[in-house]
């Protein structure tokens, strides 16, 4: 009787080895999936996403964003550009409005003192 060879061997170790790894692998993701839930469960995560999943898609756009190296590019000066643009918009809108008032003011206060001196 002749010993199996080394192919051999291996060929039947294979499957059993295979079997040994997928356990592992399904173990360690749902070791992984349950610490993801506890930190949910801590942080309240799961209700804020119940109550506002709009926000919460763009927080994770934000962090996926930051953290894939996005913060420091060109895109990311444009936006802040025009998150300034749009932020101003209501002081200059203000201080127009304020112009525009006491420029009414004067004309019609010239105009009332023109009939007053008319008169």
């Amino acid at each position: 009787m002749s010993e199996p060879s080394t192919k051999q061997i291996l060929e039947g170790a294979a499957p059993m080895v295979a079997e040994e790894i997928s356990e592992q692998v399904t173990e360690a993701l749902h070791n992984a999936n349950s610490a993801i839930n506890g930190v949910a469960d801590a942080v309240g995560l799961t209700e804020k996403v119940e109550e506002s999943p709009y926000a919460m898609i763009a927080a994770a756009l934000g962090v996926g964003y930051v953290l894939g190296g996005g913060l420091f590019t060109p895109t990311t000066a444009r936006l802040l550009r025009l998150g300034m643009k749009l932020a101003s918009i209501p002081l200059v809108r203000d201080q127009l409005l304020d112009v525009a008032e006491a420029a009414v003011d004067g004309v019609l206060g010239s105009q009332a003192k023109k009939e007053e001196s008319d008169s």
